[in-house]
């Protein structure tokens, strides 16, 4: 007895009805908890842009504060060299200046054994390592900053001064202090990176071993290239971050405003002469009090400028691969 052969449905249809009627029902099916989950989501991102706001407002506020005093230049505060309040100095190239020297020390250090991590852990990396590896990284991002700060005063301080002698490298200079924040920033750095790498397509890195590269000539020619935007942004948001270091130039960089570029000298950062000046015993609505927010709002702006040209750079090294 032969058996029935099944009709092939028409097209646009499905065992269950056309497929209009099928989305219809699953649009209006009760979805429970949905509802209160995109509200709170949405909250959450709202609240994030009102706190942004918020910081913005207070800055701006006290800043407005602090310019607007008769005893206080716009041009001086951009473009003086000295910063002494008690006698109504106040140039903010001595604390940007070693800002930025700790900072780019920081990026010397941290970049290039960012990348190397990152290549090593998307390339070269079994299974076993990164399982050790990535812990061991993720415990060093969980080291509390204080304690980078002490470390730098009390190992890489005398370590700079063993090698470079005594009289060169001061107790507290710079250079300790930017080698320890490289040291901070690096998972930073690596992690990032190991994410733009990961993130080119196979096919590239087998192509480039068909053409008879090396492991080592497919990752420096060809996936590091690939993910120059990542690595970019990577780098933006490192030196956005050591910039904003706070304790470990505050412990080992220096404790007074000098306008020198010598990294082995002491030299007060912006953070660090922040952190200063706000535990002292300072009266409200006095000129010291509101040159902080001054040098906050200035900092404020680093770094919006940086991100700013960190999403730049994404958007025109961009990769797309189908």
């Amino acid at each position: 007895m032969e058996q029935a052969q099944s009709r092939p449905l028409p097209a646009g249809k499905s065992p269950s009805g056309p497929p209009a009627r099928v989305a219809d029902r699953l649009r209006r099916s009760p979805r429970v908890g949905e509802g209160a989950i995109q509200a709170f989501l949405f909250l959450s991102a709202a609240l994030s842009i009102v706190i942004t706001l918020g910081i913005v407002v207070v800055l701006v506020r006290e800043s407005r504060l602090f310019f607007t005093n008769p005893e206080v230049s716009v041009l001086e505060f951009l473009t003086g060299t000295k910063w002494q309040p008690h006698i109504s100095q106040f140039g903010l190239l001595p604390l940007l200046s070693s800002t930025l020297v700790t900072s780019t020390i920081a990026m010397i250090v941290a970049l290039p054994l960012g990348i190397g991590v990152a290549i090593y852990l998307s390339e070269y990396a079994s299974r076993r390592a990164r399982s050790i590896l990535k812990p061991t990284l993720e415990v060093l991002a969980g080291i509390p900053t204080v304690v980078f700060g002490y470390f730098a005063l009390t190992f890489m301080t005398p370590l700079l001064r063993s090698v470079f002698g005594r009289d060169t490298v001061e107790i507290y200079n710079m250079a300790s202090a930017g080698i320890v924040i490289g040291i901070l920033i690096l998972p930073l750095i690596s992690s990032m990176c190991e994410d733009a790498l990961s993130a080119v397509p196979r096919s590239l890195r087998e192509a480039g071993l068909a053409m008879g590269s090396t492991r080592l000539e497919t990752a420096v020619q060809i996936v590091v290239p690939a993910a120059f935007s990542g690595i970019m942004a990577a780098f933006i948001v490192g030196i956005s971050r050591a910039i904003g270091e706070t304790m470990v130039v505050a412990l080992a960089a220096g404790a007074g405003p000098n306008f020198t570029l010598n990294p082995f000298r002491g030299a007060e950062t912006m953070t660090g002469h922040i952190v200063r000046i706000s535990s002292g015993d300072l009266s409200y609505d006095s000129i010291d009090y509101n040159s902080i927010f001054a040098i906050a709002l200035a900092l404020f702006f680093m770094t919006l400028t940086l991100n700013i040209i960190s999403q730049a750079i994404v958007r025109r090294y961009r990769e797309k691969y189908e």
